[in-house]
């Protein structure tokens, strides 16, 4: 089996979806015989370059080659595809994906990667609006297949009207990368929450600036907060100007996006993650924090009320009030308790999210979509 994915870009800058695509392509690889091309375009800092396994490969294009059908056709390295995975949605590589696969007689699968959420498609709605008539609608519609990474996440294809089949398989992490928080007996810092994802109006930054304005000075004195990500200036000097005003400068602060060990550090520095976000597909960073051991606030703009059912965090409404009531709840607890909860959450992301459990669920996909297994219990019709 070969399967060629396309993604739009896998640089370091864009988020979730590109390190949620290229560890589930490697995972894959590591485990079954299937040959994976990726194609993306070319960016300044991609996630990987290549996949150190002869199975897969990475084919990077300049953005103006994607404008070309014949070239983007051309592009692959195997005479033999059997099955196309597109990664977003609005994108020139995608609709040319479709359009090959089509006309080829290949069928396809699409990850819309939170691309039809209800906020996300607020957000140039006219543009969008226009795309669906023209061509996305209909993309869509003849995949064979769309995966979505959450039910909630389900059940907005449903109410778009879509009917093709939905594979329900969450995004993975490889845990080991992801250490348990080692437990603090000396403080010599005061204790700290944590942000750390796109900074981006989509994301709810405004609801925690507020939300830690709201409490009290008591509460909020042993504790600071730490936004990472990286975003536009311009938005970025507009939440330091509220800081700024709410007199909160030397309680709040910006550290700039964390790779690598800078960010697994900066896990293991917090006690508390939060992520106030509109609209989450599923949240990779959610599954992150959980597997450093550390509890998490998050909304339900997020598929994530398993951080109630395992004791993991809370899963709150969306808006300041609700989010300052559960920055009390977490902040009066003690660092033991805390601690319990975030091992709830590394118990969550062993039991349900790993790559390699992630990665079997596609495999298994990839095969029902060829013909060549039964009917996996994640696939709804």
């Amino acid at each position: 089996m070969v399967v060629n994915h396309v993604i739009s870009s896998i640089d370091i800058s864009t988020g979730g979806p590109a390190r949620s695509v290229t560890s589930l392509i490697s995972a894959i690889l590591s485990n079954s015989n299937i040959k994976i091309e990726l194609l993306t375009k070319e960016s300044k800092n991609p996630i990987v370059t290549n996949f150190n396994n002869q199975k897969g490969i990475i084919i990077f294009f300049k953005s103006v080659i994607f404008c070309s059908l014949k070239n983007f056709n051309l592009s692959s390295q195997s005479p033999n595809i059997s099955l196309y995975h597109g990664h977003g949605l609005w994108e020139i590589p995608i609709l040319l994906m479709t359009y090959i696969a089509m006309r080829k007689g290949i069928p396809y699968l699409i990850s819309p990667r939170g691309m039809l959420e209800p906020w996300a498609l607020k957000t140039g709605r006219l543009k969008k609006k226009l795309a669906m008539f023209l061509y996305q609608k209909s993309s869509l519609k003849n995949a064979a297949c769309l995966h979505a990474t959450a039910k909630m996440e389900a059940d907005n294809f449903r109410k778009l009207g879509f009917t093709n089949p939905i594979a329900i398989i969450p995004n993975g992490i490889y845990i080991p990368e992801f250490p348990l928080i080692r437990p603090k007996f000396e403080r010599i810092e005061k204790r700290k929450i944590l942000f750390l994802s796109r900074i981006h109006p989509k994301k709810g930054i405004e609801f925690l600036i507020k939300a830690w304005y709201r409490l009290s000075f008591d509460l909020r004195n042993d504790w600071k907060v730490e936004i990472a990500g990286n975003g536009e200036a311009s938005y970025i000097a507009t939440l330091q100007s509220m800081i700024n005003t709410f007199g909160l400068s030397d309680e709040i602060q910006f550290t700039g996006p964390q790779f690598g060990e800078n960010k697994f550090a900066a896990f293991h520095n917090a006690d508390l993650f939060v992520l106030p976000t509109f609209s989450e597909n599923f949240g990779i960073v959610v599954t992150e924090a959980l597997a450093c051991g550390v509890p998490v606030i998050t909304t339900k703009g997020t598929p994530w009320e398993e951080l109630n059912t395992y004791n993991a965090g809370w899963w709150i409404d969306i808006g300041v009030q609700p989010l300052v009531e559960a920055l009390k709840d977490a902040m009066k607890l003690s660092d033991e308790e805390r601690r319990a909860m975030g091992k709830n959450g590394r118990k969550l992301v062993e039991e349900n999210y790993s790559i390699e459990a992630v990665a079997k669920q596609m495999i298994e996909l990839y095969q029902w979509i060829l013909g060549q297994g039964e009917k996996p219990k994640f696939i709804f019709d």
